[in-house]
Parts: structure tokens; C-alpha cells; sequence
């Protein structure tokens, strides 16, 4: 039964994957072949990044564009970045350095590595301090 974008199959893929199966061991402990786990977990990640497109306009629609990240930067010159721009604009950001730095790694893992960004990051900021990353 699919609630919401993925399916029953597709969490159950995931979940697995999570607790470090690896697409041999998950498909024969649900009796399928690697390739069709490998379609499934494929489909899953597909659907979440839909998803994340999808947040990604919505919130960014209150927000206005406040700078960009560029690859190769330091998490901790990043957030010095954000702070400085946002004094600019005359907002303040209801972080500080460590939870900006935080915020940025737990909501857009992919994008960054430890203290380094691996692809540029949009922020946008909301007028009331929040800040919202892409």
C-alpha cells in the first residue's frame, strides 16, 4: 500500500539500506532479485528528491534569496557569510555559528562533507530569521 510518495516495498528497501545492507542481502532476505532491489531503491530515491524539489519551492516562497555558497567553501566561513549578509538585509538569523553550521549538515547532507561544501548551496532567509537551504 503506497502513503505518501513511496511505497510499502520502497520503505521497507530503504530501511534495510539504512541498517547497512547491502541490495544482495536485502534481496535475499525478501526473496527477490538484486536488480529488482536495485530498481526499487532507485525509484525510492527518485521520489524523495521530487519531494525535496517540490519543499524546496514551497518554502522557498516566503524567503528571500540571500546569498550563495560556493563549492569548495568552510562550513564555518559559510555561516560567517550568511550572518554578515543577513545584517545587511537587517534580519536577525535565529542561529548561531554552530547551529547555522549544524542546520546546513543535517538538512542538506549531500551538499557538504565535514567542514567543507562539495556543491554551492542557496540560502534564503524569511523575515523572521529562519533560513532555508538549497
Amino acid at each position: 500500500m503506497k502513503e505518501g510518495l513511496l511505497t510499502d516495498r520502497q520503505k521497507e528497501v530503504l530501511r534495510y539500506r539504512k541498517a547497512g545492507l547491502t541490495q544482495q542481502q536485502i534481496a535475499d532476505i525478501i526473496r527477490t532479485s538484486k536488480a529488482n532491489i536495485c530498481t526499487i531503491e532507485k525509484s525510492a530515491m527518485e521520489n524523495i528528491k521530487r519531494a525535496r524539489e517540490t519543499l524546496d519551492f514551497f518554502y522557498s516562497l516566503d524567503a528571500r534569496h540571500l546569498c550563495t555558497i560556493d563549492k569548495g567553501s568552510d562550513l564555518f566561513e559559510a555561516a560567517k557569510k550568511i550572518f554578515d549578509e543577513a545584517e545587511k538585509a537587517g534580519i536577525k538569523v535565529r542561529y548561531d555559528s554552530i547551529q547555522l553550521m549544524n542546520r546546513i549538515r543535517e538538512e542538506i547532507p549531500e551538499k557538504n562533507k565535514s567542514r567543507l561544501v562539495r556543491e554551492k548551496i542557496e540560502v534564503y532567509l524569511k523575515d523572521d530569521g529562519d533560513l532555508y537551504f538549497e
